[in-house]
Parts: structure tokens; sequence; C-alpha cells
């Protein structure tokens, strides 16, 4: 049912603020973005190392759907992505165990199909599971180009080696 962990989501209020630390601090690279005008919130996906990557979200004006979440805090870790090749299995296996999900979702194109597990359902965590392709949210500088699957670089020490890793991203030796 899961692949693996896609990402670790964070919740910020001060959206400049957290990207100056994970960039300029931890040397985070940032990669796809948007804003949800409807439930008032903005993301970011940033890659950090060869294959960790998180995703900062941030309220864009009163009303967002993290105010509740944000009320007596700065920020915090909102949920966890878990990348799946079949939304629809996935479904079927938390039927099957009678655990409830909800906000499924189908964005246009078919680029990422998702659905939620409540906290009281997943030991406190918000779970989001989802299908989709995993470079498609990466900066070109943190993916292998299309079709290229290694890849050797000389370096002062000798060489390294790229390949491109399944769950997206590099992977160097």
């Amino acid at each position: 049912m899961i692949k693996r962990i896609d990402h670790v989501s964070i919740a910020v209020r001060d959206y400049e603020k957290a990207k100056k630390f994970f960039v300029n601090v931890l040397g985070a690279i940032p990669g796809s973005h948007a804003s949800d005008d409807i439930m008032k919130f903005k993301w970011h996906i940033f890659s950090a190392g060869d294959l960790s990557r998180l995703e900062i979200i941030s309220p864009t004006s009163e009303g967002s759907f993290l105010d509740g979440f944000l009320k007596d805090c700065e920020g915090g870790v909102h949920h966890i992505t878990f990348q799946t090749m079949d939304l629809q299995k996935a479904k079927a296996n938390l039927d099957v165990a009678g655990i409830p999900y909800f906000g499924e979702n189908e964005y246009p194109g078919g680029v990422w199909k998702e659905i939620f597990i409540h906290p009281r359902d997943a030991f406190g965590v918000l779970i989001q599971i989802a299908e989709f392709t995993p470079d498609d949210w990466l900066a070109p500088a943190a993916c292998m180009p299309r079709g290229e699957k290694f890849g050797v670089e000389e370096t002062i020490d000798g060489c390294s080696i790229r390949f491109a890793h399944p769950g997206g991203g590099i992977v160097r030796l």
C-alpha cells in the first residue's frame, strides 16, 4: 500500500522566516510551490540532502484552514505524507481495516491524488496518502535529467556515481 514517506509538512505563521531558516541555515533546496485561494494557504516543497523532503505550509489570509492549528503556536508538524503507487488500492486496504479517510482530491491532469486519515485514527498524526510522480515536485537540481538513470562525475578524490532514486531525486555514491 505505502511506497515510502515522501515528506513531513510543517505549518508556520511566518513563511519567510521559515524559508530562510530551512534554506539559508539548513541548506534545503526549494522546489515546487503554489497557493490555494479557497483554503487560504500556500505550500512549498524543499529537498534536504539526497532523499529527504519537507513542506512548509502557511496561511495567506484570515479564514485559512490552518488558523486553528496555528492558534496557540508559531508552527509545528502538521502532517506526514506517504506515497502510494495506487490510491484506489490504498483506499480499499483502509476500508477492509475499517480505517476512515476523508478529503479525497484529484488535481487537474491526475498529477496528485490524495486522501487523509484523521489523527484520532492514526495515533495523533494527520496522515496524507497520495499518488504522484515525485520528481514532478522537486527542483531540477535535485533530480536526474528525464530519462537518465545514472551518471558519473569526476571529484577531487576520484569519482561519484549519481543514480535516479525511484522515490524521486538523486542518490550519490
